[in-house]
Order: C-alpha cells, then structure tokens, then sequence
C-alpha cells in the first residue's frame, strides 16, 4: 500500500515538473463576425406564400432568429434593404440603403426597422451587393459575411456575380450565403456565393439557420504529410493558410503531432477556399482547399523528407562560416544555403551541392532518401599564407594536370593575406603595383595539404 502511494506521488510529481517545463499555449484573439443582411423590399414580395406574403414571413423567421443569438459575444449585425424608398414603376436602380449599421447588441433595431418597412420597389441586386463595401466600417480582426435574401434576380442590368468576386479578391467579405425564397435561382446564384432554395415556409427557416451555423461556426481540420509508404508520419513544418480570392495569409502555423501521434487538429473558417503552402525544401502546396462547415477535413499531401549533413574532415576552424548552395538536380535556382555543421530536412530526390570553398567543390546528384541523413565529408583544408613585399595585383591559380583555372584574385591594398584552400596543386602569378612592365611578373607553385600552413613569398 505505501508502495502504490509513493508511486502516485511520484506520477503527480512528475506531471506538474513536465507541465511547467511547458510553453503557456498562445491564445490567438478571437475574431468578431459581423453578419450583413441584405434583404429583399422588392414588389414581388407581396406574393402570396402557403401561410402569408413571401415579405412578412421572411421579416418574422430573420425576427425569431435574432431572437436566439442575440446576446452571442464576438458577433455583430447590420441590415441593408432594397425595393423600399420608391414605388414601381418606374424602376429606381439605386433604392437601397444601409438601414441598422455594425453594433453590438443591435438585434433590437433590426427587428423594429423589419416592421416599418414597406415591399414596393425594384431589385438592383448588384448596385446593393456593391454598396455593401461601405457597410464594413475597417477592423483589423473581423470577419465580414453577407446573407443576401430574395425571391428574384437582378433587375437592373447589373453582374451580382462579377461585384461578388470583386468583393471577395479585396478582401472586404467572404463568399456570400443567397437564400432564395419561393423558387430555385441556383442557376443564377450559384457564381454569387453558396446558395440555399427555400421553396417553403419550412425550407426558408432551415436554410437560414444553416446559413447562420456555418456563419458563426468554425471547422476542424488536419494535415497530413506522406511519407513514402503513405503514412502521416512527417510533421514540424511550417504552414500557411492563403485566401485564395483576396490573396490574405489567414492562418500561419508549424505542423505537430499531437499526444495520440497523430496530426494535430485545426480549428479554421469553413468559408473560405484555401491555399494551404507546406514550407519543407523545396515547398510543397495544396492549391486548392475547400472546407465542408461542420464536418472534420482530412487533407493530405505527399512530404517524404530525409536529411543533409555536412561535415568538413578534422578539427579545423575553416568550417565556421563555410557554406554550400543546394539546388534541385539539373536546376539552376538556388533551393538552400546551408552551413557546414548543419543538418538540414529536405523533400526526397536528388540534389546539386556546390561548397561555396577555395576551390570551389561540385557534387551532383546526391541522394536524399526517406528518413535517412545523406552525410557529405570535405577534406580538411589547408592554409596559404602570402607574403608579399610590395602591394600588387596577384591571381591564384588551381593547377590540374597543368589546366590552370583562376579561383581567387590576391587583395592588392595588402601585404600579408591569408586563405583556407582545399589540398592540391596551386600557382601564383603576381606583378608588383607599381611596376609598368610585365617583365616583373613572378610565379610560384605550391602545395596544399589538410591541416597545414604554407607560406609563400613574393618579391623576396
């Protein structure tokens, strides 16, 4: 018995020293929804509709559900009609106007302006959807949406479709929700935004709960990156989560399995259409990523990753600093520039190494595989001291079975210089500054080898 209690003890111990070997999780402000009703005052909403008209049965369902969410925090309303300052005919293109503007707690007055207003005009759908811009005042963290209700289309030449997209790509909302009442318009809805046919009653309330569910809910998702066998095993990557209408970074985050080792679920806005960049090397992305509200989303993507390590041979101090390019096999763009002493994650394949050494080193080819560190090993270098008795203008030379290629020009404001070089066959040309004849060029030929000095005097 003391033996279980003294076990205990030490699992409470243990627990609360790993707790508080924690990071405090980042808790990220959350966003206030501001929803914009865009109702229809238009004539054709004095229809007669099974228990009233199409106009009093939409203001009483909107009224009953204002009533329920009301008091929700981090959420706002407004109310824009159109159809209500002038009778038709004749047909007036611009009758619409921002009734109740963004407020907190302002469900009241929508439902008090919904009993005043009178049907009687025409439906300038997009010169409403347009005006709309101007409804949002500017806010840093919000998220704006518009619920357009009607029971007909666009009556006055305008593009509903072409003002949407224009809304979306600015940034200013998020793809609309359209309720239409008394008959299917998804044909001529459908390029607005999500569209919801309320042909009854019964439709029209379930479609607007839907609407404000999606509205005022977020989603869960996970990702998850492949290895070569198609398991999620990958992670520690970071991702970026684009609106791809307005080109907004919406989310940033580094990918973690969580306690079950499985990709950690994402909470993210099902209404936006995603491009989701994976920022392994080279980067992988999801060009397009579409949310299903309420529902889990799995997506997936192939990450296999393996890694590089480079190490220079010995004890030498020349790998402080010494770098090498690492491009794709045969490609020309510089993929990484990575430090010797590192060992970096790439995605599998075969890439170019280029040691950014005295002589440079190319290495083509090489074999990154899944899960496995590919170690690259340069020789130690050596180190040339020049020694020269005037200032001058000096060119190095590597000399491979007598094929002389420059590698370095000597600093010319200097009389004593010193390089780290790879172990080899060098020459040195050199001509004092002063002299005006190439007669005073000299020469010399050395060798390199790891771990040891050289000196080599010009102009003895």
């Amino acid at each position: 018995m003391i033996k279980i209690v003294f076990l205990t003890l030490m699992l409470l111990i243990s627990s609360r020293i790993t707790a508080q070997n924690q990071p405090p999780a980042v808790h990220k402000t959350i966003p206030t929804t501001r929803i914009l009703f865009i109702f229809d005052a238009s004539q054709s909403m004095l229809g007669r509709w099974q228990s009233d008209t199409k106009f009093n049965i939409a203001k009483r369902i909107i009224s009953e559900m204002l009533d329920s969410i009301a008091n929700l925090k981090y959420t706002e309303f407004a109310l824009r009609v159109y159809g209500h300052q002038f009778q038709y005919p004749p047909q007036v293109c611009n009758d619409t106007k921002l009734e109740v503007p963004f407020a907190p707690g302002n469900a009241g007055k929508i439902k008090s302006r919904l009993r005043t207003i009178n049907a009687k005009g025409t439906t300038p759908l997009a010169f409403s959807l347009e005006q709309s811009a101007k409804d949002f005042p500017p806010c840093a963290n919000c998220r704006n949406i518009v619920v357009l209700i009607t029971d007909g289309m666009e009556e006055c030449s305008g593009d509903p479709c072409a003002v949407s997209r224009m809304l979306q790509k600015n940034g200013i909302i998020l793809k609309p929700f359209i309720i239409g009442i008394g008959q299917d318009f998804n044909l001529a809805f459908n390029c607005v935004g999500t569209y919801f046919d309320a042909t009854n009653e019964k439709d029209f309330r379930k479609a607007l709960n839907i609407v404000i569910s999606q509205a005022l809910n977020s989603t869960t998702m996970q990702v998850n990156l492949l290895d070569e066998s198609g398991r999620p095993t990958e992670t520690d990557a970071g991702m970026t989560f684009t609106d791809i209408f307005s080109g907004k970074v919406m989310y940033n985050y580094i990918h973690t399995m969580n306690n079950r080792g499985l990709p950690d679920t994402l909470v993210v806005d099902p209404l936006i259409t995603y491009r989701v960049d994976i920022h392994t090397m080279p980067p992988v992305k999801i060009d397009t990523l579409r949310i299903t509200p309420g529902k889990h989303t799995v997506v997936a993507t192939d990450a296999p990753q393996g890694y590089l390590q480079l190490k220079m041979a010995g004890s030498s101090n020349a790998a402080k600093g010494l770098q090498c390019i690492v491009r794709k096999s045969g490609a020309t763009q510089t993929l990484n520039v990575q430090n010797f002493g590192d060992t970096e994650k790439y995605i599998t394949g075969n890439y170019d190494l280029e040691v950014l050494s005295l002589p440079r080193i190319s290495l083509k080819d090489i074999d990154i595989s899944q899960s496995h560190t590919t170690t690259i090993e340069i020789p130690e270098p050596g180190i040339a001291v020049f020694r020269k008795t005037f200032n001058g203008y000096g060119t190095l030379l590597l000399n491979d079975k007598n094929n002389l290629t420059r590698i370095y020009e000597l600093n010319e404001t200097l009389t004593l210089e010193t390089l780290y070089l790879q172990p080899g066959s060098y020459r040195i040309i050199f001509r004092p500054k002063n002299s005006r004849s190439c007669l005073y060029t000299v020469e010399q030929s050395f060798i390199i080898e790891s771990g040891k000095t050289t000196d080599i005097q010009l102009y003895k």
